[in-house]
């Protein structure tokens, strides 16, 4: 297994419970979406995935390693080593270029591959707008960006959190596409939060959060 999420759980200051006895486990390769109404504990449980939050009980395991016993630094390494993430929000750098935001991750990590990245930007329709800057762009091809940034690492996990959620219909159908066909190509992980049912369809599974409980 890949991702282990084991009895995780998560309260947040005040005592309120976030996630209760979350388990769950994700095969390389293997896509699962993850649903639930708004507060359900999604969100939560990815950033904790992504090692961006720490939690309470239990344990999660991301490519063999027990992520509760590593510190800053530890948790660090293993987000710029294994893991990518994509949001709703894109939250590319404005400053840089589509170009450098692509590498961005990637340069990071040390693992930046020229060839690599220029395939990326021909497959996601990008190569006539690495010169310019996100804020030219519309949302569809900035979540475009977005991906790419995530995948030039070759992560072996990729984490997405509403993905879709600012675009349209034909932008989103174009954007998980593109998302579904890079990981299948890469072998990696897709673990993919979404209110959509029609986009958890898509996957190869779907569970649902429901209370902070996997229902």
């Amino acid at each position: 297994m890949l991702l282990i999420i084991d009895r995780v759980q998560k309260t947040y200051p005040g005592g309120r419970p976030v996630l209760r006895d979350v388990s769950l486990t994700l095969d390389q390769g293997q896509t699962l979406a993850l649903t639930g109404e708004s507060g359900s504990g999604k969100s939560t449980l990815l950033n904790l995935a992504a090692a961006l939050d720490s939690f309470d009980g239990g344990e999660i395991t991301l490519d063999g390693t027990p992520l509760s016993p590593l510190d800053d630094a530890g948790r660090a390494e293993l987000r710029r080593s294994k893991v990518s993430l994509v949001f709703q929000q894109f939250n590319l750098i404005p400053s840089l270029t589509v170009g450098q935001n692509l590498s961005f991750h990637a340069r990071l990590a040390g693992t930046e591959d020229a060839q690599w990245s220029g395939q990326l930007a021909d497959r996601l329709g990008l190569l006539d707008m690495l010169d310019r800057y996100p804020e030219s762009l519309s949302g569809g091809q900035q979540q475009r960006v977005a991906i790419g940034r995530a995948m030039a690492a070759r992560p072996k996990l990729l984490l997405a959190d509403e993905p879709t959620g600012n675009l349209d219909e034909t932008a989103s159908a174009k954007v998980l596409d593109l998302m579904l066909s890079l990981v299948s190509d890469t072998g990696a992980a897709l673990l993919l939060v979404t209110h959509s049912p029609q986009i958890a369809g898509r996957l190869d599974a779907h569970l649902r959060l429901s209370g902070g409980c996997i229902q």
